[in-house]
């Protein structure tokens, strides 16, 4: 009963060490943030941003925005900012981008 139960370690050990070295080889290779491909990788990475730092917008909020433009003035509106601020906030969020 000892034999089987070494065997048995030895196998899931081996199995778990590769395993971990495939995921870990997957990571290194994944460390590096990647840029959207397309634009609809953009925009939805845009999207997302743009709820991660406005939370007061819904879904259905950020997903009714038609540009930045929009977006400046609904960032005026829910968070009564000046125009001039909401534009240099937005700006720095979409960083030569478009959604």
């Amino acid at each position: 009963m000892m034999h089987i139960q070494m065997m048995l370690n030895e196998h899931f050990l081996e199995n778990y060490n590769m395993n971990n070295t495939t995921q870990n080889t997957n990571a290194a290779s994944n460390s590096t943030p990647t840029k959207p491909q397309n634009t609809d990788e953009t925009k939805h990475a845009v999207r997302k941003e743009i709820g991660a730092r406005w939370s007061k917008f819904s879904g259905e909020d950020i997903s009714a925005m038609k540009g930045k433009e929009d977006l400046v003035a609904q960032v005026v509106a829910k968070y009564a900012l000046e125009k001039g601020q909401a534009e240099r906030d937005v700006a720095a969020l979409l960083k030569d981008r478009q959604f």
